[in-house]
């Protein structure tokens, strides 16, 4: 049914990395970032010849279950530190205040509703599109949009990511 005949294992293989950094930006906790994407490949693996689009429809998989998480009132979301997101990944040259501003950022997501955190993850960390954001949502692209829409006005009423590092916004 696949027409790329890419095996569980292959995909697995190119696709790890992308998904742990995913779930990872979406949770903020690797942990639980790691726990969300192993019981979504073992679904996805016992289902694997029926997927028609394996990446879209894994990190859909990724969303959904991130967007069900039922223990978030029970856990605590804390800031994930530079060594757990530079592990899922090789890390990029980058001074210490992009760092800085980068887990000033991570925090001002986690304050966002989840679908308007989902939809601002998957357009600015992944790239997507309105439409495949849709897609991976279940929405329409005007809610995609409006989510985005909404999100970024959180944020730009949130203090500047520098401010927030240095205290200058107190």
């Amino acid at each position: 049914m696949r027409p790329q005949g890419v095996g569980f294992e292959e995909f697995v293989a190119e696709r790890l990395d992308g998904l742990l950094r995913y779930a990872t930006v979406l949770t903020n906790d690797p942990h639980l970032a790691q726990d969300i994407v192993q019981d979504v490949l073992l679904r996805a693996q016992q289902r694997w010849d029926g997927i028609a689009s394996p990446p879209t429809y894994v990190r859909r998989m990724v969303t959904n279950e991130y967007l069900s998480w039922r223990r978030r009132a029970v856990r605590r979301m804390v800031p994930s530190s530079h060594d757990v997101l530079d592990a899922l990944g090789p890390p990029a040259a980058d001074p210490s205040a992009a760092y800085d501003e980068r887990d000033a950022m991570l925090g001002l997501l986690a304050t966002l509703p989840r679908k308007q955190r989902a939809a601002i993850v998957l357009r600015y960390y992944e790239s997507y599109s309105d439409a495949e954001i849709a897609a991976v949502l279940r929405c329409g692209t005007s809610t995609v949009r409006s989510q985005i829409s909404r999100a970024l006005a959180t944020l730009r009423q949130a203090p500047h990511p520098a401010a927030l590092t240095t205290g200058a916004g107190e």
